[in-house]
């Protein structure tokens, strides 16, 4: 959470400025399509999308005039992913799948 007046003592009110999902053989096919479609309406900013297997991730923002996702691109492994949400964040992937 980056808005911290969401939070109270239950917890997260609305939804999150941004979202990592990471994929799984099982349940690849639910994470891209229907979570896409609810983090989008719910008004989730940022939404990553990382498939260990291929090693890749790939990021979507929220055009919030048309309240509709906008892919920015794909990285690699050999990427340094930056974060549009958290200013100043960046990741470097080589050290999540190292890691995965």
């Amino acid at each position: 959470m980056c808005d911290l007046d969401k939070l109270d003592e239950r917890g997260c009110n609305g939804a999150p400025e941004w979202i990592i999902e990471i994929l799984s053989p099982g349940n690849s096919k639910h994470d891209v399509a229907t979570k896409y479609k609810l983090y989008e309406e719910a008004g989730v900013l940022e939404y990553w999308v990382v498939m260990p297997q291929q090693r890749l991730v790939n990021v979507f923002d929220l055009d919030t005039n048309a309240q509709k996702y906008q892919f920015r691109a794909t990285y690699t492994e050999e990427d340094i992913a930056p974060s549009q949400t958290v200013e100043g964040l960046t990741i470097d992937l080589a050290k999540v799948f190292a890691e995965m």
